[in-house]
């Protein structure tokens, strides 16, 4: 119920012209929903055009279908843990993986992280990245 109170928010927010985009953290939260629900052509209509993804990599992906492709693949979903700003533009964030609809997720229970770099409500970089330590500034 959380998870899609945040993602009305998030649609709200983005549809309503003139009003200040979404923040990361809205957006990282709205992304990690979409996943958790498998629904991947929610999760790729977050990224904007151009925008790069760093997996073990960078990753070349072009059009919205790559996008598609890219968020079907990703075996686990996640529970947010907790969230860090870096800068005004971009948080970590920190799941604890799960299962996922239709998927066998490869560590469950395990910690991963990501950064989420967000400009116009939209992300514009979304790198994986070694969990960080715990520390103050942090939410959940």
């Amino acid at each position: 119920m959380k998870a899609a109170t945040i993602l009305l928010g998030v649609l709200a927010l983005a549809a309503c012209g003139g009003h200040k985009p979404a923040s990361p953290e809205a957006v990282a939260r709205a992304w990690s929903a979409a996943l958790d629900r498998n629904d991947n052509e929610a999760a790729s209509r977050l990224f904007a055009d151009g925008a790069q993804v760093v997996q073990g990599g960078e990753l070349d992906l072009r059009s919205h279908q790559d996008f598609v492709r890219w968020t079907a693949s990703l075996p686990c979903g996640g529970t947010i843990t907790s969230v860090s700003q870096t800068r005004a533009d971009e948080v970590i964030v920190t799941f604890r993986l799960t299962e996922r609809p239709r998927h066998a997720c490869d560590a469950p229970g395990a910690d991963a992280a990501a950064i989420f770099r967000v400009r116009d409500g939209k992300i514009v970089l979304w790198h994986q990245t070694d969990v960080p330590q715990p520390s103050q500034g942090q939410t959940v």
